[in-house]
């Protein structure tokens, strides 16, 4: 083989791998930036095709996709000085890539390491603000959007992540309370049930109470009505029985008696010791005349 032909063998060597140092592609899910001399000249470049001086300048590439911190299960104290054993993770991505790098190296194991310790610290002081009712129901989510909001300024200013959401897995005392919080949850769920019936009892005795007022009420005002109308009916009758007596007061005396031996006389076994000249015989006298 001639020099020349070795010669322009070494240029097509030399011209391929500047070449192949000259570009570099950023796929769609990854984040990248270029450094020259270990300083960042180009940060958040573009997914495609890019141009950088060889072997002066590099390229870092980062997922870019929306990644997941799962933490460890960890003990937290309430507001009452309860222990709570929680579970939780994290939704995160890359927010600004220059700080990222910076922060951590581009190692995803340190950005991870922090954002974990960030997280604890977050929901240590969240759960310590709040009773174990609040934590566990009460205000859950508020708890979680309180959390996911201060890690999200904290690991933007520090690491360049974007932290979209914290949940919590789970939820749980530890061993050792469990019995005596279920203890004290059914001593307090038993005083409220004491509470509530004490008070149903108090509406109920109201409510007979009223019902029998009421009843009362509607009695006395039907039995005035009853004697208000039978005092005119009576008046009515003794009317009608003064009217009648004064167009024959002798019918009437005699129809009065007639009524009076029907009632005298009745039962056989009654017996009537009386005057034969008596005022009530009076008819029975003047029967016998001729």
């Amino acid at each position: 083989m001639s020099n020349k032909s070795i010669f322009g063998l070494i240029i097509a060597l030399v011209v391929i791998v500047v070449g192949w140092n000259s570009f570099f592609i950023v796929e769609q899910t990854q984040r990248g930036l270029v450094l020259q001399f270990g300083k960042v000249v180009r940060d958040d470049v573009p997914p495609g095709l890019h141009f950088k001086l060889p072997f002066v300048q590099e390229a870092k590439m980062f997922d870019g996709r929306l990644l997941t911190l799962d933490t460890t299960t960890q003990r937290y104290l309430t507001l009452e000085k309860k222990a709570l054993m929680v579970d939780s993770f994290a939704k995160w991505r890359i927010a600004n890539v220059q700080r990222y790098y910076t922060a951590t190296s581009g190692l995803r194991s340190i950005a991870e390491e922090r954002l974990s310790r960030q997280l604890e610290s977050g929901l240590r002081n969240e759960v310590a603000r709040r009773t174990l009712h609040e934590v566990v129901a009460g205000e859950r989510d508020q708890l979680m959007a309180d959390i996911t909001a201060d890690l999200n300024d904290s690991a933007r200013r520090e690491l360049g992540i974007e932290v979209v959401d914290v949940r919590v897995k789970g939820m749980d005392l530890p061993r050792e309370v469990n019995r005596s919080v279920f203890e004290r949850m059914s001593s307090e769920r038993e005083r409220e049930a004491r509470e509530h019936r004490a008070k149903g009892r108090e509406l109920a005795e109201g409510i007979r109470a009223d019902a029998d007022r009421q009843q009362r009420v509607i009695l006395a005002e039907a039995f005035r009505e009853a004697e208000e109308i039978r005092g005119q009916g009576d008046a009515e009758a003794a009317a009608i029985y003064a009217e009648a007596y004064n167009k024959d007061p002798e019918f009437y005396s005699f129809y009065r008696s007639l009524q009076a031996y029907r009632e005298s006389f009745a039962s056989k076994s009654d017996v009537l010791v009386l005057d034969p000249n008596s005022e009530f015989f009076k008819f029975f006298q003047g029967a016998q005349q001729p």
